[in-house]
């Protein structure tokens, strides 16, 4: 359920739209996160929900499809999920529900009996502890089985508008090369990006970074020439070129 920005008015290009912004190179990771995060928010626009690429409806879809999306794409995600909420709409269904069935349906995301295992084991959680309800609490979401910490953060910041920065590999692997960070653990990523941007800016910067890193920094092939980040990137595989110095008015000489 997402609409994502990858051309603007005009027709302009991405590294024409980065040149014209691209002014100075920020000296510090806090620096070049908030650059960042304001090139990438002009090249993905969008809230949180419209820049997640799982479709969902509810919090519990997104609670599900989230915990289905390990090791596998959105893409391959999307299309199970729409069989496995008509069939099983919410958690009390989903708890009560044949596990045989269950694995047939998710068998395209890969893992499927432990991922089977997992969604309702989580239905029978979300029943038992929380009424039924997706609690919004990261010490809630935390105990649930087959989420943890990255999950939690999607659904705070996708779900319920709160404050979360899901760092997945993507956003870590962005991250360590732009030099936003020198951490390797997502938790200590999470906390050096989130230092250095207000709450409300979380969760819009990790899809987007997840965007970029699917479509531009790809890693295997990063495209880096049309990368609107290259400019201050460290790793950038393009030449930085300074914007050249206008030159001053020639004033004759009386």
């Amino acid at each position: 359920m997402v609409v994502t920005g990858l051309s603007s008015a005009g027709g302009e290009s991405s590294s024409q739209r980065g040149s014209q912004a691209r002014t100075h190179r920020p000296r510090t990771p806090a620096g070049r996160t908030r650059l960042a995060a304001q090139r990438l928010a002009a090249e993905y626009p969008g809230s949180a929900p419209q820049l997640c690429e799982l479709h969902f409806e509810t919090p519990w879809q997104l609670l599900v499809a989230t915990v289905l999306s390990a090791q596998t794409t959105d893409e391959r995600v999307n299309s199970v999920t729409g069989v496995l909420f008509s069939r099983f709409p919410g958690p009390e269904d989903l708890a009560a529900a044949d596990p045989a069935v269950v694995e047939d349906i998710v068998r395209p995301t890969g893992f499927f009996r432990v991922k089977a295992k997992n969604i309702t084991a989580l239905a029978q959680a979300v029943l038992d502890r929380f009424g039924g309800e997706v609690p919004i609490a990261m010490e809630d979401l935390v105990t649930l089985p087959g989420v943890g910490r990255k999950t939690a953060n999607v659904l705070r910041s996708v779900a319920f508008d709160r404050p979360g920065l899901p760092v997945d590999t993507h956003v870590g692997r962005l991250s360590r090369l732009l030099v936003l960070t020198t951490e390797s653990d997502p938790e200590k990523v999470e906390a050096d990006l989130c230092a250095a941007l207000p709450a409300k800016e979380w969760g819009p910067l990790s899809l987007r970074m997840i965007l970029h890193g699917r479509r531009i920094c790809i890693a295997r092939r990063p495209r880096c020439p049309e990368c609107v980040l290259a400019d201050f990137c460290p790793s950038a595989a393009v030449p930085f070129r300074p914007a050249p110095l206008k030159a001053s008015p020639v004033t004759a000489a009386p």
